[in-house]
């Protein structure tokens, strides 16, 4: 056996359960997504810092296509892409009963009110929760954007599932001025600052 086949052999078999999991539902996603999976099989990890609220970029040549979708917010408004159209959107997937959920909720609020004004948008979307949960939890860790319930909703689901394995999150996406996903957090997000950065470095794309 080559010292090549060696190494890549031995890539595959430290490659993590999570990154097997996470390349299979990437397998869905775009051309980039599926390169990104490709990754993970290899046991590479490029493009990926792994741990808890690790990062993933996507340079610009290389994100797919624009995230379409429609949902209905806690208020009882509907909401969709459509709303968000030409602006950078910050989703983030959560639930009531989400420990790193109600850590990372300060974190995103505040980057939220900071990057407001520049024209980012901020948006969840609870995978679990009816109205009376959502909004108590809202109250509760002062989260002022809006979010969508995807309980009982099937296609808002089907919507993300190429970038987001609902069974595991917080997930957090950063989409550009074109609806594609320039970033994801995979985990709670841990920093402020790398929040922020990320989101003003898609805002500037296009300045």
């Amino acid at each position: 056996m080559s010292r090549i086949s060696r190494s890549v052999r031995h890539r595959r078999l430290t490659a993590s359960v999570a990154a097997l999991v996470l390349a299979t539902t990437l397998a869905a996603c775009s051309n980039t997504a599926t390169g990104i999976a490709e990754g993970y099989k290899q046991g590479t990890n490029q493009g990926y810092v792994s741990g808890d609220g690790s990062v993933q970029e996507i340079p610009v040549s290389e994100r797919g296509e624009s995230l379409t979708f429609t949902g209905t917010a806690v208020d009882g408004s509907t909401v969709s892409d459509e709303d968000f159209a030409g602006d950078v959107l910050v989703l983030n997937f959560w639930y009531a009963g989400c420990g790193p959920c109600r850590v990372e909720a300060p974190l995103l609020e505040s980057v939220s009110g900071q990057t407001a004004d520049a024209g980012a948008h901020f948006l969840g979307v609870n995978i679990y929760d009816g109205p009376e949960q959502a909004t108590a939890f809202e109250k509760t860790y002062g989260v002022t954007y809006p979010s969508l319930l995807a309980r009982e909703d099937a296609d808002l689901k089907l919507a993300f599932a190429a970038w987001t394995p609902l069974s595991a999150v917080p997930i957090t996406l950063v989409l550009d001025t074109q609806g594609r996903v320039a970033a994801r957090f995979i985990g709670a997000v841990q920093s402020e600052s790398i929040l922020r950065t990320i989101v003003d470095d898609v805002l500037a794309e296009d300045a």
